[in-house]
Parts: structure tokens; C-alpha cells; sequence
């Protein structure tokens, strides 16, 4: 296939800045000038440089594209068009109801996009995760390539990215700046400094290459070299103007996000509507030996009463699971001694990773590794996986299949204090579109919702604990998601107590306490909080009439919601009662920790007798 000339290059770019206008002034919004800055580097990408079986786009050997600046949406449905994608119809229903293109690409319905990009310096985080497939597991010389906007350096995520792919030597990874100056309420912090930003990048290891962003020459050979670079990451630092071509707009502040004034005197100062076509590289031979995805699982089996902590039976599991699949990767924040997943480093260094103390690049790298395929588990302490929510929302987003585990959560880890304490993770991914959330109490469920959560489709979370806890179920139990499991239960229980994690044994022991003095309980493991065991919950609130929820997380947004929202569609509601943490926590030791929570044991019963009175005397 012969390449473009420069002029033909040049003119493609000119189209795609016509249709950039064009599809913002038909919806009434969307990010024209953003679009028109980077049309000369999406032109010489795409005619150049990108290798691309676009009918196939599970293709092995495919170069991977990310748009990072995902507001310049306009911009990659142009390019459809010109590659005859989509049509000029097609186009023209950008940003309306039922439209494949959204103000912000998604991969719902483009085979295109492989992850959903707006929320801006996530991009590149995730172009990494690829990187490393194609580097480490594929071993496939395929290229990431990601187009960044200027405004988006300013995130710290874009950092961790930046000193992941320099400390793993990512040369099969570029990333286009698109450096126009402007971000939306004005100027950027560097403005045009591209000598600014090659600093900051190469103090992390990586090779930049500085040029004028339309002058598809110079673009031409910047992205040559970023090509034949070895063993760094390349940054290709591009001069451009918002605007770009058109008087009224280019390098002029307060247009961002919004159509042109005068569209029409836009398209023809830029030289009309046209319909060029542009054809992009066939990508080389390539096959990837498919990881094995099912092979003989022996998950770790516990006898019951024998002592482990969920965190040590969590690694235990995901390390049998990973040698039964091949497609099953982990990653850890820096701290795989106490999730444990520094078994699974052992047993499968090749498909561990390293992330240190970077959760948001931790798990931007797991979506990137889902999207080349592998099933990833990323596992931290509970409290620090906060500080990545709006990735793993944005990983919903992109129908990402990726699992997470946060070990050391709520109060009972003890004297470590509350810093280290995981109150608030239950409502955080029960918040997150389509997630499952998973809280074991003993190492035998632990395993199996392990294994059950590879299965999965979306989100996963798996709530772990710090200390050692004797085993409450045998070995061959099953743990289906959304369900539970009823521990005690009689016609004359008067009250059903729903724990999950450390305050299931709580209960239980208060249960017994009770019954001593003649007053039956109902005990529910709901380890399943989301999908929640509606049907359970409900036979025991017509059963008992009154369900207290115990945990160890905050009131807001926890088990305790989780139950309440199973009485949510109208029908009789049983009196609600929620033991959780309500102060804030210091130093001391699991039980006092417990005890001052006010979900120990104790707590549980006290509360059930006053239950148990105001029934009585009402």
C-alpha cells in the first residue's frame, strides 16, 4: 500500500477538522477546537505509522490506540469516517439519543474503543497496562500508541503512568501530547513550554521528541523515531492551537467545549466539506499462544476450627487459581506481603506485577490487561483503594472484567489505627455500575469466591481481613454469588441478625448468648453484599419482623444498606436496626477495637434485648 504524501495528509487533516465542526454545531456541543488542535497528528498516525486491521479488531498483531483526551471525541469519528467506518449519517448523529458516538467514546457499541476515556489522565495509565501485555505476555510487537492532551499533565495519575513505563522499559509504548496551550477556563500551566514537560518526562526515563503539531513532516518524523527507539517509552511533545485553521477560533480562550459561532464560515475557511479516504497499514503476522482458561482447579481446602486469616487464604486461592488459568494476572500495590499475593509473585513471576505505591497506574494497568485479554486481580489495603475510584468507575464504564481485593479492612486490624482502616470500601464499589462485592468470614469461602469472581463479568471486589480466624465452614461448602448462608434458625427466632466478615463469629456468639436466656435469634452470613440474597432476607423478615445488621465498615452505604435496599420495592418492611463503626477509631487491639465500635459480641446482644423489650411492650 503507498503511503500519503504530505499533502494528502495535510488535506485529511483539513477534513477532519470540517467534520470536527461540523458534527459539534449539529448536536449543539461537544469539543470542536480541542479536535481541530490534533487532526494533523491523528492524520499522520493513522496514514503513517498506526498498524491496524480495523475488520479485525481482535487482530494479534494490532497496534492499540487510545484517545487519553476522550472530549476530543469529534475528532476519532471523523477519523471513522475518513477510514469508511461509519458514514457521513452516521457522523451526524454525534452526541444524540441512541448514537454509537457518544459525547466521550465508549466501547458499548464501537469495536473500536477498547476502554471508555473523558475522565482525563487515564489514558496513558492504561495504554501502560497494554504495554505490558504486549511486552511480558503477549510477546507481540504490537505498539501502544496514546494521544494526550496538555491540560491532563497536570494529574498525578499521568505521573505514576510516566514512571511505570520508564522503570519497565516500555519502548513499545508512545505518547502524543497534544500541547495546545489552553486548557477550559484558560492557559495551562506550561502553556507552550514543550522544553517543560520533556524535563519532567525524562527525569522519569523516557525519550521526547519535540515538534510542530501541523507540520505533518516534522509530526512524520517524530513518530519514525518514537518507532525505533529502544528500551524507553517515547513522548512526542507536539506545538499546536486549539482552533487551529480558523480565525475566530484558533488560540483563543473560551471556546472549549463549545461549538463554533459561525460554523459555516468555519467549513469553508477551512476548505469545505469533503470525502477523502484514508487507508491504514495492515499490522504484520502475529499469534499469541492463548492462555489456557480452564484448566484443573485444587483450590486450598481448610479443616474446621483450623486458624488463617481471609487475606493468606485470598493469596492462597488466586496463586491455585493462576495455576489452573493462564489468563489470570495479579497486581499489587506494594504491599504483597500482607494481601499476600506475593505467593502468586513466587509461583508465577512472568504474570505478577508490581505497581508499588501507585493504586490509581495499579488499576489503570489491570483494565489495560483485561482489555488485551487476561483476567486481572489488583489487591491493596481497603482504605488505599479509595484514592483509584474514579478508575474503577471509569472501568465500568468500559465493561471492564477486573477484580480487586483490599486486605486490612475496618477497625478489627487493631492498633494500626484508623489511617489504615477500610470503613468506607462496601459503599464505594457497591456504588460502582454492574460490581459484585464479596465479604468473606472464614478461608474456605474465601477460596471459593476467589474462583467464583474469575467467572464474573464486570467489577469484582473481595473484602479481606488481617487476623487469623478459625475456619467456620468445611471444605466443601459452596458460596454461590448472591446468596448466603442461615448459621442458626428455629420457629421461635425473634430477631435475625445479618453479619458478614469479622462479625459473623460476633453472632454467632451472641446468639448463643441469647438463647441461654431463652431468647432464639436468626444468624445470616451475608457474604454476598452485592447481589444481595433478597429472598433470604425477606423469609426472615416475615419469619422474625425485625433484622439488626452488624459490620464493620461505616453505617453509610455498607451491609446495612444492602439490606434495607432488599425491602426496596414497595413491599411490607421489617424494623431495620444497624450496629457499624460511628466514631472514629484510634489505637488498640482488635477486640477493644470492636468493643468501642460497638459490633462485638456484647453489643450484638445488648441490642437484641432491647429489641426484644420494645416488641414486647409495644
Amino acid at each position: 500500500m503507498a503511503q500519503p504524501t504530505d499533502d494528502e495528509l495535510t488535506r485529511i487533516a483539513q477534513q477532519l477538522r470540517v467534520d470536527s465542526v461540523r458534527v459539534a454545531a449539529a448536536a449543539g456541543s461537544g469539543h470542536a477546537t480541542s479536535s481541530m488542535s490534533a487532526a494533523d497528528l491523528m492524520a499522520v498516525l493513522l496514514g503513517r505509522h498506526l498498524r491496524h486491521d480495523f475488520e479485525r479488531p481482535e487482530h494479534p498483531g494490532n497496534d492499540r490506540f487510545i484517545l487519553s483526551k476522550g472530549h476530543a471525541s469529534p475528532l476519532l469519528y471523523a477519523s471513522y469516517k475518513a477510514l469508511g467506518l461509519i458514514d457521513d449519517d452516521e457522523l451526524r448523529t454525534f452526541r444524540t439519543l441512541g448514537s454509537r458516538l457518544e459525547g466521550h467514546p465508549t466501547p458499548r457499541a464501537l469495536p473500536w474503543v477498547e476502554v471508555a476515556t473523558g475522565s482525563l489522565g487515564q489514558g496513558l495509565p492504561i495504554g501502560v497496562g497494554m504495554a505490558l501485555a504486549g511486552k511480558r505476555l503477549d510477546r507481540v510487537g504490537y505498539r501502544v500508541w496514546v494521544l494526550c492532551g496538555d491540560s491532563e499533565l497536570a494529574e498525578g495519575s499521568v505521573w505514576e503512568a510516566a514512571e511505570h513505563a520508564g522503570s519497565e522499559h516500555l519502548d513499545n509504548l508512545t505518547a502524543i501530547v497534544d500541547v495546545n496551550r489552553l486548557g477550559q477556563r484558560g492557559p495551562t500551566r506550561h502553556g507552550h513550554d514543550l522544553d517543560a514537560y520533556a524535563r519532567r518526562l525524562q527525569a522519569f526515563g523516557w525519550h521526547t521528541v519535540e515538534c510542530d503539531g501541523h507540520d505533518v513532516a516534522a509530526i512524520d518524523r517524530a513518530l519514525a523515531e518514537a518507532r525505533s527507539t529502544l528500551g524507553q517509552p517515547t513522548a512526542v511533545l507536539a506545538r499546536t492551537l486549539k482552533g487551529k485553521g480558523v480565525a475566530d477560533a484558533e488560540d483563543r480562550e473560551g471556546l472549549h467545549g463549545k461549538p463554533l459561532k459561525h460554523p459555516d464560515e468555519a467549513i469553508a475557511e477551512l476548505g469545505g466539506v469533503t470525502d477523502l479516504r484514508l487507508e491504514v497499514q495492515q499490522p504484520p503476522a502475529a499469534r499469541v499462544l492463548h492462555a489456557v482458561q480452564s484448566g484443573h482447579l485444587e483450590l486450598p481446602r481448610y479443616e474446621k476450627g483450623e486458624e488463617i486469616a481471609t487475606r493468606s487464604a485470598y493469596g492462597q486461592a488466586l496463586t491455585a487459581l493462576g495455576s489452573a488459568r493462564g489468563d489470570v494476572v495479579a497486581l499489587d500495590g506494594e504491599v504483597s506481603d500482607s494481601t499476600k499475593t506475593e505467593q502468586f509473585a513466587k509461583e508465577h513471576p512472568e504474570r505478577f506485577f508490581e505497581c508499588y505505591i501507585a493504586e490509581q497506574q495499579m488499576v489503570a494497568a489491570a483494565v489495560g490487561l483485561a482489555a488485551r485479554g487476561y483476567t486481572p486481580y489488583a489487591s491493596s489495603f481497603a482504605a488505599f483503594l479509595t484514592r483509584a475510584h474514579d478508575f474503577v468507575r471509569m472501568a465500568a464504564v468500559s465493561g471492564s472484567d477486573i477484580k480487586l481485593a483490599g486486605s486490612h479492612a475496618g477497625v478489627s486490624i487493631g492498633q494500626d489505627g484508623p489511617s489504615q482502616m477500610g470503613l468506607e470500601d462496601l459503599a464505594m464499589f457497591r456504588s460502582v455500575h454492574g460490581s459484585t462485592v464479596l465479604y468473606p468470614c472464614d478461608a474456605n469461602q474465601t477460596a471459593q469466591l476467589v474462583a467464583a469472581l474469575a467467572e464474573r463479568p464486570g467489577i469484582g471486589y473481595l473484602r479481606t481481613t488481617r487476623g487469623e480466624t478459625p475456619a467456620l465452614y468445611g471444605p466443601d461448602e459452596t458460596f454461590p454469588i448472591g446468596g448466603s448462608k442461615v448459621l442458626r434458625s428455629s420457629d421461635a427466632d425473634r430477631v435475625t441478625i445479618v453479619a458478614a466478615g469479622v462479625t459473623v463469629r460476633e453472632a454467632l456468639a451472641a446468639a448463643d448468648q441469647l438463647a441461654e436466656v431463652g431468647i432464639a435469634c436468626r444468624v445470616i452470613d451475608l457474604y454476598s453484599v452485592k447481589p444481595v440474597d433478597t429472598a433470604t432476607l425477606r423469609e426472615a423478615a416475615e419469619r422474625t419482623g425485625c433484622l439488626l445488621t452488624v459490620e464493620d465498615h461505616r453505617p453509610e452505604g455498607g451491609l446495612g444498606d444492602a439490606v434495607s435496599e432488599a425491602f426496596a420495592d414497595g413491599g411490607p418492611v421489617p424494623r431495620l436496626v444497624r450496629l457499624a463503626v460511628r466514631h472514629m477509631p484510634g489505637s488498640a487491639t482488635p477486640g477493644e477495637q470492636l468493643r468501642s465500635a460497638g459490633i462485638d459480641e456484647a453489643a450484638i446482644a445488648a441490642a437484641v434485648r432491647l429489641l426484644v423489650e420494645i416488641a414486647v411492650v409495644s
